[in-house]
């Protein structure tokens, strides 16, 4: 078996052995978890209110995703309570207690021994008393530095010197010469004396009191900006130490008061339609892939098949949670992972075409070969903007990133190395080259055939495919400043009623009846026994009143126990962090694509992207459809496939202006939109039979997400012909022909 088919088999079983035997966790819109609730607490500095209680939730969230928990929810209710839901937690006292931690981390000088806590200190002093690790009291001078000087912590294993577990601490700015001075006052004193020591401090309790090492110089210190945090540490004792560090310290102190259990914020009749509308679309867009293909078609099928497998067990094997949306997105993935196969099933057949006695299998040799750079290129710029979207931002927006990076990479296994250790050994066999026409690349397809008829010029006036994309443009535009956004509770906040009935509720019915009432977007969930919520958009009190006369009216007895205002859940730092995470990404993507294509086309790629975003917003504005986390979820998608379009069609603008240097742009783009047209048309077909299934039969909650997509999808597909080639042909005409391709 060629190397190639034994990394394909290996791939398969190992993905088959974690999706087996490694468990999904599965988000809050699915099954349900753990909700906290968190009061905080005033100080004599500082007021709990809504503005400080904010402050803590962008704390709070650092924290929860430092534990691992993807797909959080996290909001304020009221001014001073903090709700925070928490899918699949394996212990959730253990997350209630990292949360309520103040975590005020402090650096002190040892100024000696007390004899006691009543020990008297001087008048008017600001020192304190506190018993280090072994239990002595030790006499503290004022914090000298606190948690702000700090960089970042991280939990280290040292086996070789047996020390253990400790956490090691690197500070910014001036914290690094504070520490020195600090370390240098304490080196002036003698070995074994208690005041050579250091003490760190967390909550007011000494977690670490290192003595100063004798070559420590006094007056010295220890240079270089870090240090450690040693003690009798466990493992996860230290990554708690660690995470408290580095998520910061609480503006005031919180208060678990409720911890119970929460159901799932989609009813059961909602997952099961969107389930049959992932199977239907799966199944069409397989048959048609084979229609159109054949038997390399049918072989592409069962490559997308284990696709789906790779990115499966790679989400768990990760840890990852799948909330609807994110398995909406993972069907629509499956869907446009068919585009590198198209890419070479397209080039196999462009070259049997062109070939005196090709046969199949040369054929589709040239095809993987020629396709690699336009498969390779699309791929990279998706994985780029997905990197950066995991490390510049957080909650929602960097589970997304992994999502997209998985899905990159396993669709590249998948056409790369699956589809072509499949189609190699099925081409070989000697009944299909006595009959070529089977295999799917021995004929040109009718979009093709087509085209090579008519042979028209796209491009003969490339100003108007500008004229009608900036007409459309500015309508779309005009929509956001003429009816605005219609923001989620998400971004704006909202209302949140919480009732206890005699008798238990079905969630579903009570969806149904808020729906029917004039409340389609509101968000069920029970809550502990015979209890549930309501969270909706900001209601008067007169709305408010009918949300009870409803649940009332299904359960003849409704006590209203909560009624508050709550912020959104997606923060202000969130939001700012996916804006730069997004703008950092298009950057990078520009950089790439100016290095693989020149600025020229690099920036059209790019504009047309920008052209898409606007006018996908645009549409949702005047439509009034809300912007909240689900098309959050679906501009996300967006923004890492509309790009490839592009990719291709300047891959063959390349690839053709190098074949003649001299000819025209204009002449060489049309060329290259006629030859890549067909690989359009077909990769376009299969994710729209996703997409329209998910938008028929997935039911209310995925409408709106199947319909910005399919609007993405149809405008991303228009702009990379008729957007970014025109606006390259005219800056090219600009630079007066000086860049070459």
């Amino acid at each position: 078996m060629p190397i190639r088919g034994l990394i394909a088999l290996a791939a398969v079983v190992l993905s088959l052995y974690v999706a087996l035997t490694v468990p999904v966790h599965l988000g809050l819109d699915l099954r349900g978890g753990t909700q906290i609730v968190l009061e905080t607490r005033p100080t004599a500095d500082t007021d709990a209110g809504a503005e400080t209680t904010d402050r803590t939730v962008e704390v709070l969230r650092g924290r929860i995703d430092a534990l691992g928990v993807a797909e959080p929810t996290i909001a304020r209710s009221g001014t001073d309570r903090i709700v925070v839901e928490l899918p699949g937690l394996q212990d959730p006292r253990e997350a209630a207690d990292v949360l309520g931690r103040t975590a005020q981390l402090t650096f002190h000088q040892v100024l000696g021994t007390a004899a006691g806590a009543d020990d008297p200190l001087p008048e008017r002093s600001h020192q304190q008393v506190m018993a280090d690790e072994s239990g002595r009291l030790l006499r503290l001078e004022a914090a000298s530095m606190t948690g702000k000087d700090v960089e970042k912590a991280a939990a280290r294993l040292d086996q070789q010197s047996g020390t253990g577990w400790h956490v090691t601490v690197d500070f910014k700015g001036s914290g690094g010469d504070g520490w020195a001075r600090l370390t240098g006052e304490a080196a002036c004193h003698p070995a074994g004396d208690p005041a050579r020591r250091v003490a760190i401090v967390l909550d007011d309790k000494i977690v670490s009191s290192p003595q100063v090492d004798p070559s420590v110089a006094c007056r010295s210190g220890i240079s270089g900006g870090s240090t450690q945090i040693t003690g009798t540490f466990d493992s996860s004792e230290a990554k708690e130490l660690a995470l408290l560090v580095n998520g910061g310290a609480l503006p005031v102190p919180v208060e678990t008061i409720e911890q119970r259990t929460v159901g799932p914020t989609l009813g059961a009749e909602a997952i099961t339609a969107s389930a049959w509308a992932a199977v239907i679309g799966t199944a069409v867009t397989s048959l048609f892939i084979i229609a159109v293909y054949r038997l390399v078609g049918a072989l592409a099928t069962v490559a997308l098949a284990c696709y789906g497998l790779i990115s499966y067990a790679a989400l768990a094997a990760l840890g990852a949670t799948l909330t609807l949306p994110g398995l909406a997105g993972f069907v629509l993935a499956i869907g446009m992972a068919v585009d590198a196969n198209v890419l070479v099933f397209e080039r196999a057949r462009e070259e049997y075409a062109s070939r005196h006695r090709p046969t199949p299998r040369s054929s589709l040799t040239v095809g993987f070969r020629k396709a690699f750079s336009a498969i390779a290129d699309s791929n990279i710029t998706t994985l780029i903007a997905a990197g950066l979207l995991f490390f510049l931002a957080s909650g929602p927006v960097r589970g997304f990133g992994v999502t997209l990076g998985i899905g990159v990479l396993a669709s590249m296994v998948s056409a790369l190395v699956i589809t072509r250790a499949l189609a190699d050994h099925a081409v070989a066999r000697p009944r299909l080259r006595r009959h070529p026409h089977l295999t799917g690349i021995a004929h040109t397809g009718t979009v093709r055939d087509r085209l090579t008829r008519t042979h028209p010029n796209l491009m003969r006036h490339p100003r108007r495919w500008l004229a009608a994309s900036a007409a459309v443009l500015v309508l779309a535009a005009s929509g956001i400043a003429v009816r605005g956004l219609d923001f989620g509770v998400e971004f704006t906040g909202g209302r949140l009623i919480e009732y206890t009935t005699a008798t238990p509720v079905d969630p579903d019915r009570a969806r149904t009846a808020l729906a029917d009432a004039g409340f389609p977007r509101a968000v069920v969930q029970t809550s502990g026994d015979n209890q549930f919520t309501v969270r909706t958009h900001q209601l008067s009190n007169a709305q408010a009143a009918t949300v009870t006369d409803t649940i009332t009216g299904l359960t003849h007895q409704a006590d209203k126990i909560r009624d508050e205002a709550i912020g959104p859940s997606l923060g202000k730092e969130l939001r700012q962090g996916a804006l730069i995470a997004l703008v950092v990404a298009l950057g990078a993507q520009l950089v790439y694509l100016a290095a693989r294509f020149r600025w020229l086309l690099g920036t059209s790629a790019v504009a047309a992207l920008a052209h898409d975003v606007v006018i996908l917003i645009g549409i949702f504005a005047w439509l009034g459809k809300p912007i909240d986390g689900v098309f959050l979820a679906a501009l996300l998608t967006v923004i890492g496939y509309s790009v490839n379009d592009s990719v291709v069609v300047f891959d063959r603008i390349r690839e053709l202006g190098r074949r003649d240097g001299k000819a025209p742009l204009a002449r060489v783009a049309n060329e290259a939109l006629l030859q890549t047209l067909p690989r359009t048309v077909n990769t376009g077909m299969g994710a729209a039979f996703i997409l329209t299934a998910l938008a028929v039969l997935g039911g209310e909650t995925l409408t709106d997400f199947a319909l910005a997509l399919l609007v993405g999808l149809v405008v991303g597909t228009y702009s990379s012909m008729f957007t970014a080639t025109p606006l390259a042909i005219q800056l090219h005409q600009r630079t007066q022909g000086r860049t070459k391709f």
